[in-house]
């Protein structure tokens, strides 16, 4: 007779599970350290190769599909291909078979995770690819299996053993199709040239959106810009830098390049013993750190706490065109 909740539960629970946790973490990283021995095998290399290719060649779409555990993990790496530059949804099998095999073109690529290879609910997904010259890339640990003969590219996981207990769970099985998505992914990023702001075009929102925000889109511009030329004197620098909110003003040559900076600490420090008709050049730092237009705001703080600078001007094509100040950085929400 079947063992009841109840019975299952015991009074003599051990006092630890961390054992219980690193063995399922010792099972997991060998199933890993298995994936990347075989993608060493040239075979594997190959078809690994042809997957990416097709993928990054397609004119459509990447229509993941996988059922039970396996379709969890297709949502993700769906998800993951999207938010990198990838167009992708996933495909359920059982609703494919009653109608939305039309979601797929003959533009696009499927990719059907199946561990086992002999997932009956997969089947009219195939069966749709052959006869309308769908690209099928088929993930499974059984080569001979039915989804693997009708592959166009098959990608042959290692056979590993579950770290549930009973070998039965999907655990380390799961894990090594995600990091097989990831594989995938991050590869397609590449072969694009998905860029940090074509990464920020897909996450506007939360800390990784703020993450991505780049100067150009907080720095002050045209007519807010703190600029004196090479020959304005300390009284007209002090004049310019006290219109604006920076505490500090650009020094630029004729043609609007950057060739100083002069803080309102320079101005403490010189006017007790200076004149206030000495040129500008005497007093204001020389060659200063500037930045383009498209740095992410986190690397344009990183640049000011690195140089002990609170005010970073903007340089584009060798003229100013922004400026900005930590505060602007700060309130983007990066910190």
């Amino acid at each position: 007779m079947a063992a009841t909740r109840s019975q299952m539960r015991s009074s003599n629970l051990p006092q630890s599970y961390a054992p219980s946790a690193l063995k399922t973490l010792e099972t997991e990283i060998q199933g890993l350290q298995s994936l990347k021995a075989i993608l060493e095998t040239p075979s594997f290399r190959s078809a690994l190769d042809r997957a990416i290719i097709a993928m990054a060649r397609t004119e459509g779409r990447i229509i993941v599909s996988g059922m039970g555990k396996s379709g969890h993990v297709g949502r993700k790496i769906a998800a993951t291909l999207r938010s990198t530059g990838t167009p992708a949804l996933f495909l359920h099998p059982g609703e494919a078979s009653h109608g939305d095999l039309g979601l797929i073109s003959d533009k696009d690529v499927v990719f059907a995770i199946t561990w086992s290879g002999e997932t009956s609910e997969l089947t009219d997904i195939y069966d749709y690819c052959n006869r309308f010259g769908v690209t099928l890339i088929v993930a499974t640990a059984w080569p001979e299996s039915t989804a693997a003969q009708a592959a166009d590219i098959c990608l042959n996981l290692p056979l590993v053993r579950e770290a549930c207990p009973n070998d039965l769970a999907p655990t380390t099985s799961t894990t090594l199709q995600i990091v097989l998505g990831d594989v995938l992914a991050v590869a397609l990023i590449e072969a694009r040239g998905f860029s940090p702001s074509d990464f920020r075009v897909f996450h506007p929102g939360g800390n990784l959106g703020a993450k991505l925000v780049i100067v150009d889109q907080i720095m002050g511009t045209d007519a807010a810009i703190p600029k004196v030329g090479r020959t304005a004197t300390l009284s007209m620098a002090t004049i310019e830098m006290s219109r604006k909110r920076y505490g500090a003003t650009a020094v630029v040559d004729d043609g609007d390049k950057l060739v100083g900076v002069f803080t309102d600490g320079d101005l403490r420090r010189c006017i007790a013993v200076h004149d206030l008709g000495d040129a500008i050049e005497l007093h204001m730092s020389p060659n200063p750190v500037s930045v383009p237009p498209g740095t992410l705001c986190s690397e344009a703080l990183r640049i000011m706490n690195e140089n002990a600078v609170s005010v970073l001007f903007v340089e584009d094509k060798g003229k100013v065109v922004g400026v900005v100040h930590m505060h602007d950085v700060v309130r983007t929400g990066i910190v």
